[in-house]
């Protein structure tokens, strides 16, 4: 532990371009390695990493001087680097708050750091959209753990994906608490009418069960911002 690094691509300083805290300030931590590496719509680019150890991180941070809302965990999958992230959060001391941004499939990792972290950004993966197999258990244990903090849930819907996964998907949601929000974003490869059209379709079905329901697209890549 006392010479734990972890792959981190970059950190800067940006605002939050998805989810209910769209528009913030944030202070983003992307780390580099995930445990879905082909996911279909993913839009992290792989990048370079340095090795960072919890320190150096601190530092780095402190060097950066901005006034943000938070910092954002984020990826890559920040729980692949889960006994980094405990060894760092445990000793970090800013007052800000810690916002991870996370696929939603390592719920045991998530239990490890859940009392350092504030607001958990999770991604249900409906198989139909990823391309990859399905998650619904993992999802539904992390969910459960996610619910101890402040937590949302964000689906990406694209052109492949099915009502009947969305179904499941707001089964898990509704079966721990239909007070959760959800954001229903859309692709932004293909943001066209027909996508348009599916997606308010499943905000829609979604209404018929869950309180918070909005439909919210990648802003931060219509400013041309990381």
């Amino acid at each position: 532990m006392e010479n734990l690094k972890a792959k981190i691509s970059e950190v800067f300083f940006s605002i939050q371009g998805e989810g209910v805290y769209i528009g913030y300030p944030q202070l983003f931590i992307r780390f580099w390695d995930c445990n879905l590496k082909t996911c279909s719509f993913c839009d992290t680019k792989k990048q370079d990493y340095l090795e960072y150890s919890a320190e150096d991180l601190a530092h780095k941070i402190s060097d950066l001087g901005k006034r943000y809302h938070s910092i954002s965990l984020t990826g890559g999958e920040p729980l692949m680097e889960v006994d980094f992230l405990e060894k760092f959060l445990m000793n970090f001391k800013d007052g800000k708050k810690v916002y991870l941004e996370t696929n939603g499939t390592l719920p045991k990792a998530l239990e490890k750091i859940i009392n350092y972290v504030d607001i958990v950004a999770m991604d249900i993966k409906l198989p139909s959209s990823t391309g990859l197999g399905s998650f619904w258990e993992e999802h539904r244990k992390f969910l459960l753990i996610g619910w101890e903090k402040q937590v949302f849930v964000k689906i990406v819907i694209t052109k492949q994906s099915e009502l009947k996964d969305f179904q499941k998907a707001l089964e898990i949601i509704l079966s721990i608490d239909p007070m959760i929000p959800l954001i229903i974003q859309p692709d932004s490869r293909n943001m066209d009418k027909e996508l348009i059209d599916k997606v308010l379709s499943f905000q829609e079905e979604a209404f018929q069960s869950l309180m918070y329901v909005r439909v919210i697209p990648q802003i931060h890549k219509y400013m041309g911002v990381r």
